[in-house]
């Protein structure tokens, strides 16, 4: 006896948050980057140290963000 088997076309993993830096090749060029989220984190910053900080940000998110920290659920 055969047993229908759903296949899922979605199974590859999603993107849950990007990074996007601009910085044009012209060192004097204004660079600006966005980091966002599913969660709803979004940032914005313009100049190299403005750029700098929203990459701290960024790496520092998935510690505090309700999609990707999975500890809170596990302890309850």
């Amino acid at each position: 006896m055969a047993v229908p088997v759903a296949v899922r076309s979605d199974l590859r993993p999603q993107p849950v948050r990007w990074l996007d830096i601009v910085a044009p090749p012209s060192f004097s060029a204004l660079v600006w980057g966005r980091s966002w989220c599913r969660c709803g984190f979004e940032r914005t910053a313009r100049g190299r140290s403005g750029v700098l900080a929203l990459i701290e940000a960024h790496t520092a998110h998935p510690d505090s963000c309700p999609l990707l920290n999975t500890e809170g659920s596990e302890a309850a």
